[in-house]
């Protein structure tokens, strides 16, 4: 089964009573009135009502529901799902959701489910299970389906190897466009269910090149296969699957053959899953990136609270250290209250300018568009950047300041101090990640902390620094 067995139910092809109750909005999004009615039948127990109202969504949008779903609700909208449905729904759901729900359908029930799926999205679906229930599932499954998501579960996550899917369609290269399509047609319930590309494969079933269905289905039955192939790129199956998301980004690939150590063809990597690991690792990098640990519509209470509170607790470190400065010119304050007045305004926008350069270069590492090669001249620019910035708001600061005050000093020291601080934020901005990057560290997880805490201690230090030379 595909999901190109499911259509959206768009406000036309609803069945329910009128518009205003259709499944989905102008926006593709489930409209509350449909949600509503959901959880209105799960209310009354009606079943019959429940499976008319979901049987014609696409599993993508079941899998919506569901996040808009309680638990008391969802276990109850589960057990009205059709299985083939069920089993579309599952790899579309996020994490947390999915494994809530995973605890509310029979373990038979899940074992006939699962069936219905590729073996890639069979092994996402199994590997979310508690060890005994994994086991039950598992029993209950044909021989054949339970070896191969044993298998994919045998790799290590996020792998190549756990990703692919182990059907697929090859032919050796004495094959023409006539003996591939009779095979296809012969053996269709053993092939995948959606392919793009035939792998032609040498005597040691290593592939040599690739046949998009497209140019086969145009050419004449006796061509040879060897005249149709193009070069294909091999995935092993250890490669992380960031790397995957790349290789797909850079040459534009539809599909790949997945490889095992002796270069022998085990499977194969499609569009769709890699679509699905870019908005996992995008989703990833901005959640580290805000310091919020992987949360979903599921997360409970205490679960967020564990996720954010060390980062917080980290920031707070840091709040320390700015203060800490502070009270080192606490004289300078005293004698000029004017200066409490205007720090904020030197860390708030030396940390701005900070996170600027830090989104910029830590989008750089993770696209492959920043490497030794060009390390210095993206500093320079980031640098030239933050002394541009300064040029430009330090007179509006300045003047500001002096106005406000009475006192061309004090504007011109803020202005000084704001061009100093641009410079401090352009370099950590730049210098953080890079470092971390080359100590094999995630930059997307801790350089925020790193650069709002620099660009803070050196504001206070930097202002109140000239403030005290230049004013007493």
């Amino acid at each position: 089964m595909t999901h190109t067995d499911f259509a959206p139910l768009r406000p036309e092809d609803s069945p329910l009573e009128n518009d205003d109750h259709a499944a989905l909005g102008e926006d593709y999004a489930l409209t509350a009135a449909f949600v509503e009615k959901v959880v209105d039948a799960a209310d009354d127990g009606d079943g019959m009502r429940l499976r008319g109202l979901l049987e014609d969504l696409h599993p993508a949008d079941v899998a919506d529901l569901m996040g808009f779903l309680t638990a008391e609700h969802r276990s109850v909208v589960v057990q009205w799902l059709p299985p083939d449905l069920l089993a579309e729904a599952l790899p579309e759901m996020d994490d947390g959701i999915r494994e809530k729900v995973l605890e509310r359908v029979p373990s038979a029930t899940l074992a006939e489910a699962l069936q219905e799926l590729d073996s890639d999205d069979a092994a996402s679906v199994v590997e979310d299970l508690e060890e005994d229930q994994r086991e039950r599932v598992l029993a209950a499954m044909p021989e054949v389906e339970r070896a191969a998501i044993e298998s994919s579960l045998g790799y290590e996550e996020d792998s190549a190897g756990r990703l692919m899917q182990r059907e697929f369609m090859a032919a050796p290269q004495f094959w023409n466009v006539g003996d591939t399509i009779d095979h296809v047609r012969a053996q269709g319930d053993h092939l995948p269910e959606l392919f793009f590309d035939i792998y032609v494969v040498d005597p040691m079933n290593r592939p040599v090149g690739g046949v998009a269905i497209s140019r086969m289905l145009r050419s004449p039955r006796g061509t040879p296969l060897t005249e149709l192939m193009e070069p294909v790129n091999p995935i092993e199956v250890d490669v992380d699957q960031e790397e995957v998301a790349y290789i797909f980004e850079k040459y534009h690939l539809i599909s790949a053959p997945v490889v095992d150590v002796g270069g022998r063809l085990v499977g194969q990597l499609t569009v769709d899953d890699v679509v699905n690991i870019i908005q996992e690792e995008n989703r990833e990098d901005i959640l580290r990136l805000a310091g919020v640990a992987d949360e979903d519509r599921s997360s409970s209470v205490m679960e967020i609270v564990r996720g954010r509170v060390p980062w917080l607790g980290i920031n707070l470190f840091t709040a320390v250290l700015g203060a800490s400065v502070i009270a080192l010119f606490e004289g300078t304050i005293q004698q000029i209250v004017a200066l409490a007045v205007l720090m904020p305004i030197v860390s708030a926008i030396g940390g701005n300018a900070g996170t600027q350069a830090l989104t910029v270069t830590v989008r750089a590492l993770a696209t492959r568009e920043l490497n030794a090669s060009n390390a210095l001249r993206t500093f320079w620019r980031e640098m030239a950047v933050g002394l541009a910035n300064g040029f430009v708001l330090a007179p509006l600061i300045g003047l500001a300041a002096g106005f406000w005050f009475h006192d061309w000093r004090i504007g011109a020291v803020i202005a000084a101090a704001m061009i100093l601080n641009l410079l401090v934020a352009a370099s950590v901005g730049v210098l953080t990640p890079l470092t971390l990057s080359k100590l094999k560290f995630d930059p997307a997880v801790s350089s925020a902390v790193f650069v709002t805490a620099t660009t803070d201690f050196f504001g206070f230090l930097i202002f109140l620094g000239l403030a005290t030379i230049v004013l007493l």
